[in-house]
């Protein structure tokens, strides 16, 4: 027995899993090791595919071509075995096991006797280490100590991958969505300046043709119809440019506490129009911080209509503000008990023009991403559909009118 050489693996293992993202890299190192360490004919590390319940290969050692190109292991018994027990299973009498997928395969290699080794976090399976052996033997409390420590840093060099994997993809769709929003601006702006002159002289000739029809006349109803509607064209376009004008934000020193205080006190007669209780939970501990006073305003006051949209009639908004634990971020939270949204729409609603408003134009949430994006920030939305929804908006703590961290939001 080696205790040395357990060691060493365990430390080069450990090591490549600190030092490297490629979860193949640490995979494929480990099973060499292990064959080694143990004398073991060879090892194969298959990985959980919660897709397709199938334990995928990832890395192999001492094995032929010709076995390793069976495949999948896709045995709902391995499976669910190996989920249930969570520890090392000793499989022996290969022809007649239930464990073993491909028995004549593993005979004509050579396999007399098998160790699966489950790789878990938080008991959760997220593969196997299964070791192939040419002769059946014992195996010491220091061999088994060895393969469970093996397994938990490959547990943890799957899992650094996957979220390094989750990170990368919401940073390509956020990436992706910038360029999207910035493209339909350079449209909208030029889409807006080739409309607006012409809703305008509809207006004054409309404007000045109701006022020579006689009250009573049926065209007058037509004309005051072809006035509100231009009007409504206008705020649109308004809209349109507002969503395309790349503003810089304007900061200055001052307290979220305080905006939104004047935001909820701005917008009280709605509160009191659709019997809305209003509530606020600010924290003390945030402290002043660099911000576009008017871009966040902008951006509680859309949050907050969206609230009253939702709920309709009697029910309640709860706002609150807070420090985040790493004292790096501000962290406001909207949430209304209203109708909710569902999971098909909560995706894609920050992207410009959608909409489920029957005259909303879609604009509104993409311009506070976009606005909330210029301050570094991040905004998401959690949402239950017929309990109500949750806004959070984070911004970073800038000491002089640039992010103390140095870095953006999270993607």
């Amino acid at each position: 027995m080696n205790i040395a050489m357990f060691y060493k693996a365990f430390r080069d293992i450990s090591t490549a899993v600190n030092s490297s993202s490629d979860v193949k890299e640490v995979t494929g190192l480990a099973v060499r090791l292990i064959t080694d360490a143990i004398k073991a004919k060879g090892a194969v590390l298959r990985i959980l595919n919660l897709d397709t319940d199938r334990l995928e290969l990832n890395a192999a050692c001492g094995l032929s071509d010709r076995y390793l190109s069976k495949g999948h292991v896709s045995s709902r018994h391995i499976i669910t075995d190996l989920c249930n027990q969570n520890r090392i299973i000793l499989v022996d009498n290969i022809p007649t096991n239930p464990r073993v997928q491909y028995k004549k395969e593993a005979q004509e290699e050579g396999i007399r006797m098998m160790l699966d080794v489950p790789l878990s976090l938080e008991n959760n399976i997220i593969g196997i280490i299964r070791i192939f052996f040419s002769e059946e033997r014992t195996f010491s409390d220091e061999e088994m100590n060895f393969l469970v420590s093996i397994a938990e840093q490959c547990a943890l060099a799957i899992e650094k991958a996957r979220l390094i994997e989750l990170h990368k993809t919401r940073y390509d769709n956020l990436a992706l969505q910038t360029e999207k929003l910035s493209a339909l601006g350079r449209m909208a702006a030029g889409i807006a300046h080739e409309i607006n002159n012409p809703l305008g002289g509809i207006l004054i000739y409309s404007t000045n043709l109701i006022k020579k029809i006689p009250d009573g006349s049926p065209l007058k109803e037509g004309m005051e119809i072809i006035i509100h509607e231009t009007l409504r064209c206008k705020t649109i376009i308004s809209e349109l440019l507002e969503f395309s004008r790349e503003k810089e934000p304007q900061k200055t020193l001052t307290n979220i506490n305080e905006i939104i205080k004047k935001t909820v006190n701005m917008l009280q007669n709605e509160f009191s129009l659709d019997h809305i209780n209003v509530t606020t939970e600010l924290s003390d501990e945030v402290p002043d911080n660099f911000m576009d006073q008017n871009q966040i305003q902008q951006v509680l006051i859309n949050l907050m209509l969206n609230a009253i949209e939702a709920i309709r009639d009697n029910g309640a908004i709860n706002i609150r503000s807070s420090i985040g634990p790493d004292h790096k971020r501000i962290r406001i939270d909207i949430s209304d008990d209203g109708c909710g949204i569902s999971q098909e729409h909560s995706g894609k609603l920050f992207e410009p023009f959608f909409t489920t408003k029957p005259k909303g134009t879609g604009l509104g949430l993409a311009v506070s991403y976009r606005i909330i994006r210029n301050h570094k920030g991040d905004i998401r939305v959690s949402s239950t559909p017929g309990k109500g929804s949750t806004f959070t908006i984070e911004l970073p703590l800038e000491s002089d009118g640039s992010a103390v961290s140095g870095e953006g939001a999270s993607p």
